[in-house]
């Protein structure tokens, strides 16, 4: 009898991550095996079930590093820097989340239907608190004038995520889009009217 074909769980996780964006949740376990190159046996002996799969493969537990990034730079640094490296972690990390996030809301927004919904909680929200409590404590460190630090994060959030979301339209413009222009450009815009003046940190 031939030996099970070993895999590392990173490659199986990647072939359902694959299989779930092209064809959606309703993807076979048998065509996750087949793009594995391994049994459906072998594939329920590393997750008991499509669902506990599911969940690895969209990757919504690894999403937030950003967030403990900016939040250990409080204090240090210059404070429009740390926000424009911030911008941009988001901009990397959140153009998986919207994948991520599609195919959890395919799968129904009721959730007593689709028990995933629960334990996801908002991102979205959870990134404006995480930049709304970055930028609550510079102000107390006396880097920033005062303001509004929970509408400045959803202005923030809010611009960054509707630029990811311009670019999967069907009618978005063609070429490369530049993630770096955007992000300076956004706070070329806000800027002014966060620090106290030319200089500030």
């Amino acid at each position: 009898m031939a030996r099970p074909k070993i895999i590392e769980t990173e490659a199986l996780v990647a072939a359902a991550r694959s299989a779930f964006l092209e064809q959606g949740v309703g993807v076979s376990t048998a065509e996750i095996a087949r793009r594995a190159g391994i049994s459906e046996g072998t594939l329920f002996s590393r997750f008991a079930t499509k669902e506990e799969l599911f969940e690895e493969a969209i990757g919504l537990s690894r999403y937030g590093r950003w967030r403990t990034e900016l939040l250990q730079q409080v204090g240090q640094g210059d404070v429009r820097g740390n926000l424009e490296r911030c911008g941009m972690s988001y901009l990397r990390e959140a153009q998986d989340l919207l994948d991520a996030l599609m195919l959890v809301f395919s799968r129904g927004h009721a959730p007593e239907h689709n028990p995933l919904l629960a334990r996801l909680g908002n991102p979205l929200a959870q990134d404006t608190g995480a930049l709304a409590d970055y930028l609550r404590a510079e102000l107390e460190l006396g880097r920033l004038r005062p303001l509004d630090t929970e509408l400045t994060a959803l202005t923030i959030t809010g611009a960054l995520s509707q630029w990811l979301q311009q670019g999967r339209m069907p009618a978005a413009p063609a070429g490369p889009r530049d993630p770096g222009r955007f992000v300076r450009g956004l706070f070329d815009l806000l800027w002014p009217g966060m620090a106290f003046g030319e200089g500030t940190k």
